[in-house]
């Protein structure tokens, strides 16, 4: 709880802070828990359905924690249109149960797709060997 205090007092009580709180949550924790979106409601003056229903809309967000490491892969249209529908196939089978593989919808690199992030890392222009090379990295 003292980390997590320490986190709402950083950002102070304005009700704009709530995505920067919880991205710190996220980050400290791998998680935002349910009793952290209780404090954090009550240090906003929001109700815990304000909070819990951004943490459920946004994919960075997990109310368990995962201690995989995560790949992420673009699958927007100009992802798709490069072929990142069999490149998000052929990721899942090489992670199996080691790696999460997410998805998510645009990484910014859309003439240089298909696209993953890792942790805060980009890599564009993939393949099934480059996914597979990525994954066994981790």
């Amino acid at each position: 709880m003292a980390e997590l205090n320490e986190i709402l007092r950083a950002h102070g009580g304005r009700q704009d802070a709530l995505l920067p709180i919880l991205h710190d949550v996220q980050a400290a924790f791998g998680h935002v828990s349910e009793a952290s979106i209780r404090e954090i409601a009550l240090h906003l003056n929001l109700s815990r359905a304000e909070v819990s229903g951004v943490v459920s809309f946004y994919h960075d967000y997990h109310r368990t924690p995962d201690p995989r490491p995560a790949i992420k892969l673009c699958r927007a249209e100009s992802c798709q249109s490069r072929g990142s529908e069999a490149l998000a196939i052929a990721a899942e089978k090489v992670a199996g149960a080691r790696v999460r593989v997410e998805t998510v919808y645009c990484l910014g690199l859309c003439s240089v797709g298909p696209n993953a992030m890792i942790g805060h890392e980009v890599h564009a222009r993939l393949d099934s060997g480059k996914v597979a090379a990525l994954i066994g990295a981790l």
